[in-house]
C-alpha cells in the first residue's frame, strides 16, 4: 500500500521515519548523512510539529554526530535522538515547596478538561495522605460550582463555594480561611475558563493570585496551566499570553490518550520555560500522573504521525 493512503494504524513511527530518512544501511552513518537528507530530516520533524527551534537542535546534534563519527549504528542514532528529546523537555522537575496551607490555581483556556483536572489533582494528592479543599472559583459558567462540588466529593476533598456571580478572588481568599481552621495541607483553586485573548478575564486572574498573596505570603504555591494535547502548536500562544498575567509554574497536558502529538509538546518545551508537571492519559479519577520526560521522549519515538 502507497504510504500516502496508510491508515492511522499502519502509519510507520516517528523514529521508523527517520530511519527511512537519514540512513539506508549503516554505512551512511560511518560516512556521514549528505545534505539533501539534513533537509528532509528537517522537514519531518516540522511536519511532526516539532517547531523550527527543537528541529534545528535535534538535527544539529544528528549531524554533528554523524559527520563526528560517533553515530555508527541505529541504535547510536535512536540514543542520539531520545537524548536530544528528552533534553528539550527537561528533567521532571522537584516538587515545589509546601506552604501551610499548599494553595495551587488551576487555569486554563475554556474546554481543555480543566475541571476534570483539578478533580484528578485532588484524588493524587488525596492518596498521598493529605487533606484537600477545593475551591470553586469559577463563578461565572452555568453547573461549574456544582461540579467542582461532586469532583470534590468523588476525590474525598473537602469543599468551598459561593453565589453564581461572586468575586472568584473572595472565595480563594475564603478557601485559605477555610483551609486553616479545618487544618487541610492542600487548597485547589477552580478558575472561570477563559480565552487567551480576553484581556479583562486575564486581569481578573492576575487579582485572584494577587489576593491570594495578600492572604498567605508566598501563595498560591502553585499556578498549574491546563493544555489540551490535541491542539498543537497554538498551546504557544496560550502559554505566553497567561505567563503573561501570571506566574506559571507548571503545565498539565490532557487528552493524551488520544493524542500523537507529542512533538508539539517537544516545541512547546524548548520555546516556554515552564515545565511539564502532570500528564492526563484518559477520563477515570485515576488517569493523571507525574510527567517523566524519558518515558515521553520514547512515546514520541514510537508514536506514528
Amino acid at each position: 500500500m502507497s504510504r500516502l493512503f496508510r491508515t492511522r494504524e499502519e502509519r510507520p513511527s516517528l523514529w521508523q521515519r527517520i530511519v527511512d530518512v537519514a540512513l539506508t544501511d549503516v554505512g551512511v552513518l560511518v560516512k556521514g548523512i549528505d545534505d539533501g537528507a539534513i533537509q528532509e530530516l528537517e522537514e519531518l520533524l516540522l511536519a511532526a510539529d516539532f517547531g523550527a527551534a527543537a528541529t534545528l537542535r535535534i538535527v544539529d546534534e544528528i549531524e554533528r554526530g554523524a559527520r563526528g563519527g560517533t553515530l555508527k549504528t541505529r541504535s547510536d542514532l535512536r540514543e542520539a535522538v531520545r537524548r536530544e528529546i528528552a533534553g528539550i523537555l527537561g528533567d521532571a522537575p522537584p516538587p515545589p515547596s509546601p506552604g501551610s496551607p499548599h494553595v495551587v490555581v488551576v487555569v486554563g483556556v475554556n474546554g481543555v478538561g480543566k475541571t476534570t483536572t483539578i478533580g484528578k489533582l485532588a484524588r493524587a494528592h488525596a492518596r498521598a495522605g493529605r487533606d484537600v479543599l477545593l475551591a470553586a472559583g469559577d463563578t461565572f459558567r452555568a453547573g461549574a460550582i456544582e461540579q467542582i462540588r461532586v469532583w470534590a466529593e468523588r476525590a474525598g476533598a473537602a469543599f468551598v463555594g459561593a453565589e453564581p456571580g461572586a468575586d472568584p478572588a473572595a472565595v480563594a481568599f475564603d478557601a485559605v480561611d477555610a483551609a486553616e481552621a479545618r487544618g487541610s495541607d492542600v487548597v485547589i483553586v477552580d478558575t472561570a475558563g477563559r480565552l487567551h485573548t480576553q484581556g479583562d478575564l486575564m486581569a481578573e486572574l492576575a487579582k485572584v493570585v494577587r489576593v491570594l498573596g495578600k492572604r498567605r505570603e508566598g501563595a498560591p504555591d502553585e499556578v498549574l496551566m491546563v493544555l489540551d494535547a490535541t491542539v498543537g502548536q497554538n498551546a504557544l500562544a496560550q502559554v505566553r499570553t497567561f505567563a503573561d498575567a501570571v506566574p506559571l509554574t507548571g503545565l498539565v497536558l490532557t487528552k493524551l490518550d488520544g493524542s500523537a502529538r507529542g512533538g508539539a509538546i517537544v516545541a512547546l518545551r524548548q520555546e516556554c520555560d515552564v515545565p511539564v508537571r502532570w500528564i492526563g492519559t484518559g477520563e477515570g479519577l485515576d488517569d493523571l500522573r507525574p510527567f517523566d520526560p524519558e518515558a515521553f521522549a520514547r512515546q514520541v519515538l514510537a508514536a506514528g504521525a
